[in-house]
């Protein structure tokens, strides 16, 4: 069957638009028969039917979000949080690296120095409505304090809520541990 040419024109003078074939229609009997089997039995619209019930019997690739939830990578930046060591003593020494580095200065940090001479952390406040996740908190500190966690579900109806101290901070850090180990843990190697 030859490849044939429909192209559309507008006529100037008469102002109407009209079809012109750069290369006529072939006319043989297979040629007609198949045109109008085309277009009189529908068949495209039967072939996109077929593939739509192909479908129908699928897998879906979507999920149901808030009753299941898809995979989280390691390197998530999700909701922010303080870390402990094992022994339950505070791992921020107060080195203020994550203050200095924050491009969208939402962190504030205030310390003063112990009995035994190391620095202590009095005050952590985050403004999580600047906070970009930028997760350059994380790499400038050397003990692993201050991360990025898997929880990306911590919508609030004010934004006093969305001002995090010290004490929450702990809060999702004791909550978020187990997954926060295990992220590190797998990041570990791209570190």
């Amino acid at each position: 069957m030859e490849v044939t040419l429909r192209i559309l024109y507008f006529s100037c003078r008469t102002g109407e638009f009209m079809f012109r074939c750069d290369a006529e229609l072939p006319m043989d009997m297979k040629s007609i028969t198949d045109r109008a089997a085309q277009t009189l039995l529908w068949t495209e619209l039967f072939r996109g039917l077929g593939m739509t019930m192909s479908y129908l019997f699928r897998e879906p690739a979507t999920i149901n979000y808030p009753f299941e939830k898809g995979p989280l990578s390691p390197r998530f930046r999700g909701e922010h949080a303080l870390r402990r060591y094992p022994n339950g003593e505070e791992r921020c020494i107060a080195c203020k690296q994550c203050e200095a580095v924050c491009p969208a200065q939402a962190i504030t940090i205030e310390a003063e120095t112990r009995a035994d001479g190391s620095r202590r952390t009095t005050r952590c406040d985050i403004d999580m409505t600047k906070c970009i996740y930028c997760g350059f908190c994380q790499e400038a500190c050397p003990v692993d304090a201050i991360v990025e966690g898997p929880n990306f579900e911590y919508a609030t109806e004010t934004h006093e809520e969305l001002l995090y101290n010290k004490e929450k901070l702990l809060n999702n850090g004791d909550r978020w541990e187990a997954e926060i180990a295990a992220n590190i843990q797998a990041d570990y190697l791209y570190r």
